[in-house]
């Protein structure tokens, strides 16, 4: 699979290539009253300090919305077909913006809702501000999925244990950590595991400057129309 930069960030930011009709908008939607939803391939808002994707960017996707109740408190209803390549990456990004080496602490709490049918993962992916080098965090992940690059090491930090890739995707390099067990709630200390990469492992510098942390979920398929619900999201660094 490819990973970019431009994939996440930059895309995500370019006009709406498309707009599905209000009443998918309407049926994806919670039960509540949603305070936003957009069904565009690259809708955004900003609510509570923090920016809210939709972010269709693969091609061969099929439909998908995005609502929010806050910044918070979000969802994704999405129809892909049970092809290969990624086709979205619906997320909910904090700026942070410090140098890993003036970081007092970077934590996040979490809470979602996910299918247990398709094929995608929840993930922080947290990047630097000059898009070298991306972080994923993989919290749960179902169906055919996989990191870019090679095994790396199993390691313990920021309160969870992990199996550790290392790629590219010709624009910057990718270190993932997966998750060794499926998580839908809970809390992770990004600090340590950013120390862990640039000091025992020496893969980025630590005056490198963290730009965003972002979390949402990267769909491969979700065939017939599949609900991912964040019930709580929070970031906070300093």
């Amino acid at each position: 699979m490819v990973k970019s930069a431009i994939r996440k960030i930059s895309m995500a930011v370019l006009a709406p290539a498309m707009a599905l009709g209000a009443t998918v908008a309407l049926a994806s939607a919670p039960a509540s009253a949603a305070v936003w939803n957009t069904c565009d391939r690259y809708g955004s808002t900003n609510l509570d300090g923090y920016t809210l994707y939709n972010n269709v960017w693969g091609s061969g996707a099929g439909s998908q919305c995005t609502w929010a109740n806050s910044g918070t408190s979000w969802g994704v209803w999405a129809d892909h077909p049970n092809t290969g390549g990624i086709k979205s990456y619906a997320n909910s990004t904090k700026s942070i913006n410090k140098r890993i080496d003036s970081l007092g602490w970077l934590t996040s709490d979490y809470n979602v809702s996910v299918p247990s049918s398709g094929a995608y993962e929840t993930a922080y992916d947290i990047w630097d501000t000059n898009h070298k080098y991306e972080i994923m965090l993989w919290m749960n992940k179902t169906g055919a999925v996989g990191p870019i690059g090679s095994y790396q090491d199993n390691v313990t930090a920021g309160g969870h244990n992990w199996n550790v890739y290392k790629g590219t995707n010709g624009s910057n390099e990718v270190f993932s950590f997966l998750r060794t067990s499926n998580s839908t709630s809970g809390s992770v200390d990004i600090k340590p595991i950013l120390n862990w990469i640039a000091y025992t492992k020496g893969w980025m510098p630590g005056n490198e400057t963290i730009g965003d942390v972002q979390f949402g979920y990267e769909i491969t398929s979700s065939s017939g129309g599949l609900n991912f619900s964040t019930n709580n999201l929070t970031v906070s660094g300093g």
